[in-house]
């Protein structure tokens, strides 16, 4: 959820994000419950992850983790989970899919 965090950071446009969203939503819908547990793994996430990256984004992404970290030092599990978001870039990047896709499914 820290990447949920972080996404106000990342230049989504709008109509692209909802039409990657729904595309992923089909994949994740053709695969069973709809209320599973979301991996990074699942092709729903990698879709999704796949359909809205872009290098400038991903950077955006990277500076808002660091951002969060820099705040972090008090919450040690924070700043954990923080410093492998960081160490990994498609880590990070699939976490934001994932939670995008996640707060999708709450609404």
């Amino acid at each position: 959820m820290l990447a949920l965090v972080a996404r106000d950071s990342v230049d989504l446009d709008e109509a692209e994000l909802a039409a990657a969203i729904r595309r992923a939503l089909l994949v994740l819908a053709s695969g069973g419950d709809l209320q599973r547990e979301l991996t990074l793994d699942d092709r729903a996430v990698t879709g999704l992850a796949a359909d809205i990256d872009d290098p400038a984004r991903r950077a955006e992404l990277e500076a808002a983790l660091r951002g969060l970290r820099a705040t972090a030092d008090e919450l040690p599990e924070a700043a954990t989970a923080l410093d492998s978001l960081l160490s990994d870039g498609d880590h990070a990047w699939r976490a934001l899919a994932a939670a995008l896709l996640a707060d999708e499914l709450t609404d």
